[in-house]
């Protein structure tokens, strides 16, 4: 079997502003995903936390669900489109968008 690609969407569940994000969105993504690439993972039971620190600065939290799904081909520049897209409708400097190489067993 070719090797396929894992691409895990890491969604933010508040705004920059800290305010809840609709729940609609989240919806449009799982469709388009879906649409798209024929499936789709959802974690979304019990948010994930993400911590980081930005120039020595306080620690910064967000709260997110993740979705993944499995591509034979990994369209780097259609995934760079969808981020931007992303990162406008959820209100975020920056969405991650994370890929690594898979092998099914």
């Amino acid at each position: 079997m070719s090797p396929r690609h894992l691409v895990q969407l890491l969604l933010p569940l508040y705004d920059n502003a800290g305010q809840p994000l609709d729940g609609a969105l989240f919806q449009r993504v799982r469709a388009e995903l879906t649409e798209r690439f024929g499936g789709l993972t959802a974690f979304t039971r019990a948010p994930a936390e993400g911590l980081w620190k930005e120039d020595d600065q306080k620690t910064q939290r967000d709260d997110v669900v993740v979705y993944e799904v499995m591509v034979e081909a990994l369209e780097e520049a259609w995934w760079a489109g969808y981020r931007k897209r992303l990162e406008a409708a959820f209100r975020q400097e920056v969405v991650v968008i994370r890929a690594q190489e898979i092998r099914l067993l």
